[in-house]
C-alpha cells in the first residue's frame, strides 16, 4: 500500500489547454478594449475639429456684426484655419423678406475632406442705415 501512495501523486498546476484557453480570453479582452479606445480617439478628434470650425464662423460673424455693415448678396470663399486645421470658410448673404434685414449663412469644411461640411452658422444682419 505505501508503494501505491507514493507513485500516485497529484498534479499541481494548469494543462496547455488550460493555458491557451486563457490566453484566447485575455487577447479577446485586449483587443475590445483597443478599439475602444481607438473610437473614443477618433471621436475627440471629430468634436475637436467641430469646435475649431465653430470658433471660425463666431469669428466672421462677429466682425460682420462689429463692423455694423450691410453685407453684399452674394457668395465668398475664404480660408479661415484654426491652430493646425486646414479650415476654408463659404459665406453665403441673401436677402429677406424685409428690405432691412440680410440673412448670412456662414459654412465651415476641413480642406482635408472638402465634401463634408463640418458646421454652418446662420445669423440676420440689419441695415445700420
Amino acid at each position: 500500500m505505501h508503494l501505491l501512495k507514493s507513485s500516485i501523486k497529484q498534479q499541481v498546476g494548469f494543462t496547455l489547454l488550460e493555458v491557451l484557453v486563457a490566453l484566447v480570453i485575455v487577447g479577446v479582452a485586449l483587443g475590445a478594449s483597443l478599439r475602444a479606445v481607438g473610437s473614443l480617439t477618433q471621436n475627440s478628434d471629430h468634436l475637436r475639429a467641430a469646435m475649431m470650425a465653430t470658433w471660425s464662423a463666431e469669428n466672421r460673424l462677429a466682425e460682420i456684426r462689429l463692423a455694423k455693415a450691410w453685407p453684399n448678396i452674394g457668395q465668398t470663399t475664404f480660408s479661415c484655419p484654426q491652430d493646425d486645421l486646414p479650415l476654408t470658410c463659404k459665406e453665403e448673404v441673401f436677402a429677406t423678406p424685409n428690405p432691412s434685414f440680410r440673412r448670412v449663412e456662414v459654412s465651415v469644411v476641413d480642406d482635408r475632406s472638402p465634401g463634408q461640411r463640418i458646421i454652418k452658422l446662420t445669423q440676420v444682419v440689419p441695415n445700420a442705415l
